[in-house]
This record gives structure tokens, sequence and C-alpha cells, in this order.
């Protein structure tokens, strides 16, 4: 028995295999293409969550199933994106890191047309409208992304999407 972890025997899923995306590329510059659930889970599981692992275990944050497509809404017509993300033990520390993450991942690759919100899932953390609002009061995230030791942390789970 592993002693000191917080979550020391975590559920480990097997990768779902990715679907495939049935139309064309338009290559209309001006135009405006609506944006859906597969796209947004393109943007963040190819770039971000095949990268991050959990700090305890050397499983991705996709095995852990941390964030699924299903937990992923769209409304074009509103510009309206909602990303709905479960810690894996209700006490996890990285749950802001993670959150703002996926939103700094967001916000440089979406229109600025989108709105954001993301979400701990309801009851999977002890904090979790603590969490949920650092996470999307402007102020607060504006904040944190002057920190220096937060925005060079923000920045290495982000590095493999600027290549």
């Amino acid at each position: 028995m592993v002693s000191g972890l917080i979550n020391a025997n975590p559920v480990v899923y097997e990768k779902k295999e990715r679907r495939v995306r049935n139309s064309a590329p338009q290559f209309d510059e001006y135009a405006v293409e609506p944006i859906d659930q597969l796209e947004i889970f393109d943007i963040l599981f190819l770039l971000l969550l095949l990268d991050i692992k959990d700090p305890e275990h050397p499983y991705s944050l996709e095995e852990l199933k941390v964030i699924t497509e299903d937990a992923i809404e769209v409304d074009n017509d509103r510009g309206y994106v909602r990303v709905t993300f479960t810690p894996t033990v209700e006490h996890c520390s990285m749950a802001t890191v993670i959150g703002l993450c996926l939103r700094v991942k967001l916000m440089r690759s979406l229109p600025s047309r989108y709105k954001m919100d993301i979400r701990v899932a309801p009851g999977t953390h002890a904090t979790e409208a603590a969490v949920n609002k650092q996470l999307n009061d402007k102020e607060r995230v504006a904040a944190a992304l002057e920190n220096p030791n937060l925005v060079d942390m923000v920045d290495e789970c982000l590095a493999p999407s600027y290549g």
C-alpha cells in the first residue's frame, strides 16, 4: 500500500476511440464557422489533455476521465461554451489549475465572440462553489494570469499546443 497519496488507487479508464469529422473544412476566411462539441473536445484533448498527467500517477486526464466529450456544451447562436470537468478526488488540489488551463487554452483557440464557462462537475469537489467562482470571474482570472509562477505552470501545460 502506498501511503501519503491523496488518491492512492485512482480509477483508470481505457482511452476512447476518436470520432472522425464528417464535414470538410470551409476555406472562406470571412465565413463565421460554427463550432461543435467535438471541435472543443479536440482542442482540449489533442492539444492539452494528452500531455497533462495526474500529479501523483502516470495517467493522463483522459485516462482518469477528468474531461469527456459529453461534458462539453456549445451554443453557437449565443456564442457560449461550457466545459465541465471532474476531479479525481473531492479535495483535488489541482482543480483550479486544471480549470485555468482549460480556460486559457480555449481563450487562445476560440474566436473572441465565445463566452466560456468552466465548471467542476456538481458534487465532485469539496470547494466546488469557490473553484467555479475563481474560474469564471474575469477579475480573478486576470489576477491569476498576472502571477508569473501560475502563468509558467499554465504555459507548461499548454506548451505542446504551440508547436
